[in-house]
């Protein structure tokens, strides 16, 4: 909405200084006065407007350059901001994977531990039946 007045308040800046200087010129040429008076008159109008135009081209670029400057720090802001979150993302997803990490060794090692002891029951349970077997067979 703001940059649909801005642009309203533009044109209408436009065209009231576009009427006023042909309104000017109109008027001076419809005005009683020597020839030599009527070409001095219109130069200074015309130097006027071109002084008002210049001005107006001034204060445009002005502000423009203002708006560019603003768009460019917060630009650079939201930029700096992305980075941040970026970082603080990648430091959480390493620390969850460092986590996942040492807890699957933990499991690993603990399945490894209950493997060694099952394995040993299981030799020793073999070796006790192979001496009751050699047993029964002896007797």
């Amino acid at each position: 909405m703001n940059n649909e007045e801005s642009g309203m308040g533009k044109g209408l800046l436009i065209g009231f200084l576009t009427g006023a200087a042909v309104g000017s010129i109109i008027a001076l040429l419809f005005a009683p006065k020597s020839g030599k008076e009527l070409r001095e008159e219109i130069k200074n109008k015309s130097q006027d407007f071109m002084e008002d135009a210049e001005n107006y081209v001034a204060n445009a670029k002005d502000k423009a350059s203002q708006l560019i400057n603003e768009g460019k720090k917060k630009s650079e802001k939201l930029v700096s901001d992305t980075k941040e979150k970026v970082d603080s993302l990648l430091g959480e997803a390493e620390k969850i994977l460092s986590d996942a990490k040492g807890k699957a060794g933990d499991y690993a090692h603990a399945g490894k531990e209950k493997i060694e002891k099952e394995s040993e029951r299981l030799k020793t349970a073999i070796r006790a039946g192979m001496d009751a077997y050699k047993t029964e067979k002896e007797s």
